[in-house]
């Protein structure tokens, strides 16, 4: 394990390296004043995610841990790319669990899904509606209705920097990608409606993804530590050159062998891989024909087993060949 490594994808909270990143490049480096905004504690997507136990995550390799590093290191967003089921997202809750990030900040992209959804909302028919109820005291205060998305809140002046999770961003409009690319430089946006009373009323409350309220200055939400984004593609598209320049790219593997048993006893305990190691090895052979089969239908055979089929060895490989389908024959 290299010394310089502040991820080690051990699976263990490290106390020492906990919340202490290096300072970042001088180009990378967003000197704003903080805003007493906590970071708050790991979610139970976390724990859903990377299991009961405290495991290492199964990582392909020693460049893995490099490319991760590399993108703590220098700041940058990490775009991961793989087949679906390989762990993508899972990596980034890894990273934030380990250095004690916080919650995982989580956009999950659609195809109709815009720069502005990942940074604020701004309900103004609710405002309006509320201004003309009978006992109304004029127009309430806009910041009830403002709400920070997932990267306005990533991008919140905390002393830490948060993990934003992007998630399929091959799924997104064809603009998104490149509308993307000012925020991720400059680490800061505008909410025009805020800078409009900024003479008025220069410090507003907004609601933040987490459902934290915390003061924006003069209509604009600068990050100080800039967040560790994880961008995640199944290959659906080619992105932009100019998204590639400022991302660190890393290509994911399925968890196999060593990897694979260790994310079994992530979810069902110590011993449970070689207890499992029937549907694991079915699991294996079924993968020869070439057809895509994500690690998660591996462990939901292993998880129904355990139910519907713990004396009957014939009942286990039948539970696992109907959940361990081919996904192009379960798609016909």
């Amino acid at each position: 394990m290299s010394e310089w490594f502040i991820y080690r994808g051990t699976g263990q909270p490290a106390p020492e390296r906990i919340g202490q990143l290096p300072a970042p490049p001088p180009w990378r480096d967003f000197d704003t004043p903080a805003v007493g905004y906590d970071v708050p504690d790991l979610g139970s997507s976390t724990r859903r995610r990377l299991g009961a136990r405290t495991v290492p995550l199964p990582i392909q390799d020693p460049g893995t841990l490099e490319l991760v590093n590399a993108a703590l290191y220098l700041r940058r967003p990490l775009l991961v790319t793989g087949e679906p089921g390989v762990g993508k997202s899972t990596l980034a809750h890894s990273i934030a669990h380990e250095l004690g990030l916080g919650r995982v900040l989580e956009w999950p992209v659609v195809s109709r899904s815009e720069l502005r959804d990942g940074l604020y909302t701004y309900d103004a028919i609710g405002r309006l509606q509320d201004a003309q109820l009978p006992d109304g005291q004029g127009a309430p205060d806009i910041g009830r209705y403002i709400k920070l998305g997932p990267l306005g809140t990533a991008l919140l002046a905390a002393d830490r920097p948060r993990v934003l999770l992007i998630d399929e961003l091959d799924k997104s409009d064809i603009d998104l990608p490149n509308d993307l690319l000012n925020v991720l430089e400059e680490g800061s946006f505008a909410i025009p409606e805020l800078e409009r009373i900024a003479d008025r009323t220069p410090v507003v409350e907004v609601l933040t993804d987490d459902g934290r309220r915390v003061a924006v200055q003069d209509g604009q939400v600068r990050c100080r530590a800039f967040p560790f984004v994880v961008m995640t593609s199944n290959r659906e598209r080619e992105f932009p050159a100019p998204l590639l320049r400022r991302c660190i790219p890393l290509d994911l593997r399925a968890p196999r062998d060593e990897r694979l048993a260790a994310l079994v006893q992530a979810h069902f305990g110590q011993g449970a891989y070689d207890d499992n190691r029937d549907i694991v090895d079915q699991f294996a052979r079924a993968e020869t024909d070439g057809a895509l089969r994500p690690t998660d239908q591996l462990l939901n055979a292993i998880f129904l087993a355990q139910y519907a089929a713990r004396d009957a060895a014939h009942r286990r490989e039948e539970i696992s060949d109907l959940l361990m389908q081919p996904l192009d024959r379960g798609l016909r």
